[in-house]
């Protein structure tokens, strides 16, 4: 996107990123910079610095920095225009967009505004005679209808094109309708709706926008549950159903839940702060979102062998994170032929009661409870073998435990389960214990063996192929941000010296900003360099450079950066470092 750099200028200076990412992330001033639990990565230490002087955000946990318009980017995962018109609005500034930019942004809202008028459609057919098995489908769930408006639903009909003709009637074209996913091409030129004879559930963000579509059928075909593609307004890992409501709740807690209509359920039950993932398994993405409206979560999935698979999932992501995390497990409900089947969250509320539900919320076991239980569950604890192996598998997890108290508490009752003493179980646990700080002894180890290695960047793309000319190369850089005074009027250095392509782009970038009289900032670089390029360059510059002795720091830097490089003249580098070698050792190569 070729924004006047003046505009990008003039809103990085309105857009002080204290004030963006503090309504995000709870700040806390440490010195000069300011700290808090990173929005990228689960933690329970805070990470996540901010540094005001320069505009900079650096998380030295997941290694994610940059400035204002990244922080937005990733954040709120747009693109880079899209941030940059995202900032605009909140610093109420008008964006001089080019031709193609508009239409991508035209193109975008288009999509959106289809979303809307589908969901509008399908709710008006709601309330029409076409939808009224829907209607009557809504009545045997016991959903009452101000709980089908808060929600928006709506109803397909069982007919092949009636919101295609609809829509196309109101100016979308057969192609809108494709990308956003609302029909289908049968391969021979014609379309069909997608969604037919279904009850719909519109996906509505945080933000207020229908980004996509739920349905349930109404009889006994396949798929019984079918949800929206992804779309270039729709990503499953990053939405979830139900927060746009459940970001409003006065409680102090979000409930994870796996269904659609659980959420439905639960939140007519007076459960208002149930969400629901969207036909995937919790995502980190979806946690950072949690994030800015809870830190304590509780796992509500179906008590079968898919619910207890997605809750181990859920509880390795939010592992050593900032989340208190409980476990609600619904107990199976016997039928009247005798029989134990599993209950939704659904199911129990209609079975047991909006009451009973709650003394189970309110009881639920946190997440080193409900994982000791499922590890017991596979043991049978009257052999005295499956003991032993319990016991071994137990440790494992207690000695995982970072807190002291939790470990002695969780042993003791590791050991009643098992039947053993408390003192055997505790030392099992310190053995365990030892072998994972000595697993993680050995891995410092081949760091210090190799610290080159440990301080190549991760992405192949960022490598130094000259480690010393590179270290010079960031001085340079870190430099020229902290006192541009220091640089003389003509660049010191061509692109070109730089052995490192990434920070000689970086470097010529800041000299063309620092010769326009722009200022010279890392912020001002978001649109030049991808996501892995801007972090790994605030990197560089949370690294620590004085500029008390600056003019002989640089010029000590342009001086290994010379060494290193090709000569000027053209001649063989190896042999321009012989020749070097010769003359300091009186012209032998041998002493």
């Amino acid at each position: 996107m070729a924004f006047p750099q003046s505009f990008l200028d003039e809103l990085v200076s309105r857009c002080d990123i204290v004030d963006v990412v503090g309504s995000y992330v709870q700040l806390t001033r440490k010195g000069a910079s300011l700290f808090g639990l990173c929005p990228f990565h689960s933690e329970k230490t805070g990470s996540f610095s901010v540094a005001p002087d320069k505009q900079i955000y650096y998380c030295f946990g997941c290694k994610k920095g940059g400035g204002v318009v990244n922080f937005i980017m990733e954040e709120e995962n747009l693109t880079f225009p899209e941030a940059v018109r995202f900032l605009a609005k909140r610093a109420g500034m008008e964006v001089p967009e080019e031709e193609g930019d508009r239409e991508a942004g035209r193109r975008r809202q288009r999509l959106l505004e289809l979303n809307r008028d589908a969901a509008r459609f399908y709710h008006r057919l709601l309330q029409q005679p076409a939808g009224q098995s829907v209607r009557d489908y809504l009545d045997r769930r016991q959903i009452r209808w101000n709980t089908a408006v808060k929600f928006g639903m709506g109803a397909s009909p069982d007919a092949w094109d009636v919101l295609l003709g609809e829509m196309t009637s109101r100016g979308y074209t057969k192609s809108e309708l494709l990308t956003a996913g609302l029909i289908v091409d049968n391969k021979k030129g014609g379309f069909y709706d997608k969604f037919r004879n279904r009850l719909m559930l519109p996906v509505i963000d945080t933000r207020g926008d229908v980004v996509a579509f739920g349905s349930r059928v109404l009889d006994k075909s396949e798929p019984k549950y079918m949800n929206s593609s992804e779309t270039p307004v729709y990503s499953k890992r990053r939405v979830l159903y139900g927060l746009n409501l459940a970001k409003k709740t006065k409680r102090p807690n979000i409930i994870l839940c796996e269904g659609n209509l659980d959420i439905v359920t639960l939140h007519q039950a007076g459960f208002d702060n149930a969400v629901a993932s969207m036909g995937t398994a919790l995502t980190a993405e979806q946690t950072r979102l949690l994030s800015r409206f809870t830190k304590e979560l509780v796992l509500c999935y179906d008590n079968d062998n898919a619910g207890k698979i997605a809750t181990e999932r859920a509880l390795r992501i939010l592992n050593n994170s900032e989340f208190s995390v409980k476990v609600l497990q619904l107990p199976r409900r016997r039928t009247e032929d005798g029989e134990l089947v599993k209950q939704d969250a659904d199911d129990f509320i209609k079975n047991h009661g909006p009451d009973a539900f709650e003394r189970l919320l309110s009881g639920s076991e946190n997440g080193v409870e409900f994982r000791m239980a499922q590890i017991a569950g596979k043991y049978d604890l009257t052999d005295d073998q499956s003991r032993v192996a319990y016991s071994e598998e137990i440790s494992v997890l207690l000695a995982a435990l970072p807190n002291a108290v939790e470990r002695e508490i969780y042993t003791a009752r590791a050991a009643e389960t098992a039947k053993i003493t408390p003192d055997a179980m505790k030392l099992e646990v310190q053995r365990a214990f030892k072998r994972q700080a000595s697993r993680e002894r050995r891995a410092e180890l081949r760091k210090d063996l190799n610290p080159a290695a440990a301080l190549q960047p991760k992405e192949r793309t960022l490598r130094y192929e000259n480690m010393r000319s590179a270290r010079a190369e960031e001085g340079v850089l870190r430099l020229l941000l902290l006192d541009e005074s220091l640089f003389p009027a003509a660049p010191p250095l061509r692109e070109a010296e730089f052995s490192s392509p990434l920070l000689g782009r970086v470097f010529g970038l800041l000299w063309q900003a620092r010769e326009a009289g722009r200022p010279v900032t890392l912020a001002a670089l978001a649109g030049a360099l991808s996501p892995e390029e801007i972090s790994h360059i605030t990197a560089v510059c949370q690294q620590p450079e004085s500029t008390q002795n600056g003019g002989r720091a640089l010029a000590d830097y342009i001086r290994v950066i010379r060494e290193e490089g090709t000569p000027e003249d053209g001649r063989d580098p190896l042999l321009a470092a012989t020749e070097k070698y010769k003359k300091g050792t009186g012209g032998k190569l041998h002493g």
